[in-house]
Formats: C-alpha cells, sequence, structure tokens
C-alpha cells in the first residue's frame, strides 16, 4: 500500500510538472504572432518600442542598396519591425531562393518521412533506380538519402559542373559518410526522390504542405540542371517564421517528427560541425565551406547570435532565424560587392548592422564581438595584426601564438604573439600566392588572401 501510495504521489508530481512544462511552452507559442494564411495583411511593431536605435536604421538599409538589396525584412517574434524594397522591387515582386531553397526541401524530406513515403536511411537507388552514378554499384549502394541532406555523398565535387545530375558527373571520390563537400547536384536530385516516393509533382506536395498550411507560397523552376524555388519577399518571411516556432504555425504542426526537426538544425555529421540538414549553423566549434577541405575553427558568422540557424542562396538570398532574439531576417537580391557563390560575408555584415540598430537588445556580448583586423588584406609582404577588442588583450598577450593556415589545413606558420600597442606585424614574404585562415590562439580569426 504504501509503495502503491509513494508511485502514485510521484506520478501526479511528474505529470504537474509536465502539464507546467508543456503549459509554459504554450504561453512562449503565444506570444508568436502569425498572419493570416489566405491575407496578405500582416502585424507590425514599431522599432523604437523594441528599444532599437533609430538613427542606426537608415545606415542599415544603405549598406543593403549598396549591396544589390531587392527586400529586406526583418520579424520580432512574427511581426514586422523592418520591411524596405529598393529600386523597382515591391511587396508583390517575386524572386528566387537559390540554395537558400535548400531548407524547404529538408522540410519536405522530414515530412515525407513522418507520411511514411520514405525513410532517409534508405538507399537513394531505392528510388532513382541502380547506375544513377558512376561510381561501382557496392559504394554506389552506400549512399543514402540522409547522405545527400548533409553532403556526404562521397561524390566528386571538383567535376567541371557539380549541378550536372548526369550519371557520367557522379563520380566517386570517397565512401558515403566520410567526406563533407558542398555539392548541388546530389542535393538536386532529392527533388527526384520525392516525387517517386510520393507519386506527386514537387509544386504540389508544396502546396499541400506549406502553402495550404501557413500561407508560403511560390514555386519550383527548373533552370539548367538546377530546381529553383521563386516566391514573394513574404513568404520567404512565413517560412523563417514557420522555424522560428519548430515548424509549427499556430495550433497546427506542420512536421510532427520532432526527431527529424532536431536532426535539421543541428549538427547532422562529425565532418562539418556548422552544417545540419541542408541548413547552416552557427556557435559551433568549427565549420567548413564550399570547395575547401580544410576545417575552420570558430564559429560561421561572429556577429550573428550563436544560435541562428540560416538558408544561405547565391547572389545573397538568406533566411535567418534565431529563437534567442526571435528574430527572423530576409534578404533577396543581386550579388553583394565583393562576395562569393554563398553569402557568407554579407550575412554577417547584416548581423554587424542589426546589432548596431539593436542597440539595447543586442544578444551578442562583448568578448563574441570582432577581436582582430588584418591589413593589408590582399597582402602582398606583410600583414598588421590589430586587436580590436581591450578586454582581450590580456588573453592574447598571455604566451598566444599567431597562426596560418593554408586551404589544405596545414600549418604554414606559427609564431609567438608580441603585441606592441596593440598591434603585431608579420612578414609574409616567404608564403606563396592564395587563400590563408590567419588565427590567434584559440580565438576566432580572419581569411587573408596573398597576391602579388
Amino acid at each position: 500500500m504504501t509503495i502503491a501510495y509513494t508511485f502514485g504521489c510521484k506520478m501526479r508530481r511528474l505529470k504537474s510538472i509536465a502539464f507546467i512544462f508543456l503549459f509554459a511552452i504554450q504561453l512562449w507559442a503565444d506570444e508568436i504572432y502569425f498572419p493570416p494564411i489566405a491575407e496578405n495583411t500582416w502585424g507590425t511593431v514599431p522599432p523604437e518600442s523594441l528599444g532599437w536605435n533609430l538613427t542606426k536604421i537608415q545606415q542599415l538599409y544603405d549598406f543593403l542598396e549598396q549591396q544589390n538589396t531587392k527586400a529586406f525584412i526583418v520579424l520580432k517574434d512574427g511581426k514586422i519591425v523592418l520591411e524596405k524594397y529598393f529600386g523597382t522591387f515591391t511587396q508583390d515582386s517575386v524572386w528566387y531562393w537559390a540554395s537558400a531553397g535548400k531548407t524547404i526541401t529538408a522540410f519536405l524530406v522530414g515530412k515525407a518521412q513522418e507520411e511514411g513515403f520514405l525513410s532517409i536511411s534508405d538507399r537513394t537507388s531505392k528510388y532513382l533506380g541502380t547506375g544513377w552514378t558512376k561510381c561501382p554499384k557496392e559504394k554506389e549502394d552506400k549512399i543514402t538519402i540522409r547522405h545527400q541532406l548533409t553532403m556526404t555523398t562521397g561524390l566528386d565535387d571538383g567535376v567541371p559542373d557539380n549541378h550536372c545530375i548526369i550519371d557520367t558527373c557522379l563520380i566517386y571520390k570517397a565512401d558515403a559518410g566520410t567526406r563533407w563537400a558542398y555539392h548541388n547536384a546530389p542535393y538536386t536530385l532529392l527533388e527526384k526522390v520525392l516525387t517517386k516516393a510520393t507519386n506527386l509533382p514537387i509544386n504540389i506536395y508544396t502546396r499541400q504542405k506549406l502553402g495550404s498550411k501557413a500561407g508560403i507560397n511560390g514555386f519550383w523552376f527548373t533552370i539548367g540542371y538546377d530546381n529553383v524555388f521563386f516566391s514573394k519577399p513574404r513568404d520567404m518571411a512565413r517560412f523563417g517564421l514557420l522555424f522560428l516556432n519548430d515548424c509549427i504555425w499556430g495550433n497546427d504542426t506542420l512536421l510532427k517528427d520532432r526527431h527529424y526537426f532536431n536532426e535539421m538544425v543541428n549538427t547532422s555529421q562529425p565532418l562539418n560541425n556548422s552544417y545540419g540538414y541542408l541548413w547552416w549553423l552557427n556557435g559551433k566549434s568549427s565549420f567548413m565551406v564550399p570547395t575547401l577541405q580544410f576545417v575552420f575553427p570558430g564559429p560561421l558568422f561572429p556577429d550573428a547570435p550563436m544560435d541562428m540557424i540560416t538558408g544561405l542562396g547565391k547572389n545573397g538570398q538568406i533566411v535567418s532565424v534565431s529563437k534567442s532574439l526571435g528574430l527572423v531576417v530576409v534578404r533577396m537580391g543581386d550579388k553583394p560587392n565583393d562576395d562569393g557563390e554563398i553569402p557568407f560575408k554579407l550575412c554577417n555584415q547584416i548581423w554587424q548592422k542589426l546589432n548596431e540598430v539593436m542597440s539595447k537588445v543586442n544578444s551578442v556580448k562583448e568578448d563574441e564581438q570582432k577581436v582582430l583586423s588584418i591589413t593589408p588584406n590582399p597582402a602582398s609582404d606583410y600583414i598588421e595584426i590589430h586587436i580590436l577588442n581591450n578586454r582581450l588583450q590580456p588573453i592574447v598577450q598571455n604566451n598566444e601564438t599567431i597562426s596560418i593556415y593554408n586551404t589544405l589545413g596545414e600549418c604554414v606558420e606559427i609564431e609567438p604573439l608580441h603585441l606592441m600597442n596593440s598591434s603585431y606585424r608579420m612578414n609574409i614574404k616567404h608564403l606563396p600566392m592564395g587563400l590563408y585562415f590567419v588565427q590567434i590562439g584559440t580565438y576566432r580569426g580572419k581569411f587573408l588572401k596573398i597576391c602579388r
């Protein structure tokens, strides 16, 4: 009797804790605003009510215009705080997501698994047929849908056109799961996997699972080998809002598979800590970038919230989500100045500007902000290291070293760091031309380009 009574008390206590926990989650969810599905109206919140620095907003817009931006939206807990269109682009204009659309595919694959159409542990050849690559059969059979989601198929991304989905372009490089490489072709073939598994065209399946449920409208269109998603800017903002609330739109859970959701927005494999299922992740201990096999130390976006996840596409298509700040940030436009195919630099610069706007609610700690600069960059004969954060000076002066790594991840230069007036001069005449990564101790570093 005593045992039964004690057990019953514990169960009631556990149920009470669970109820409080679920109630807290619901209260948090109730604070998030969701715009009507069938209407174009959208709630707003004045930036001044959040304590944001109004004088910095125009500077942000000026920067965005200089970077060939067409549309920019910031949501706070679902409501629009900032919305700006440039040139002839309007709220109703349609633009492409490029590789930011990979995040939609990640969601759809998870939904298809939840509905029993596929399992991400399935071999890709189950849906594409044997011989979809030029790999030996035993190597091809190692490739699963999960490898396509995580960029670990082992197929050679160094082929002349890594967008090419023809079998002759899909060549063995390494066993699946042993090599991370940003490779478009295996990703693009996920569409064929989805259509084969669901027996539905990709546009219909997208409309059913996102359009009718959250008002996220748009369409897939094939350009060359790529299947590209097009939509209005607010549709991208809706998608970001969906992920801000863990794929729950109001009271409707669009993706019930919590295990898949958690894997999608967290490190998905041991090779690139900053990559989930087709989402880029901030705040990890290291990261990899397209075309390089070097693991860089530190977070991917040092000026962004450490919990940020982001979809990034060619020419600066960006959808970023930070749960800690309750923010969704959307940027659409043409190619920004001085940035690569994937807009890492632009994304970080936008957060730099936003941090200035959010002067009273900035979540980026002082010791997480930019701590050093390298000039000149590009350089030829020498560089100067400048420490920008006074609080870090005693730390970096404490027997730290400065290291330079090449694109193979090899340390090609290391020497003690002796700061004089917060600066240090370093000779690089002996280093060949190319791209390098400069790091001080264990703190995040900077890319350096040497050219002569």
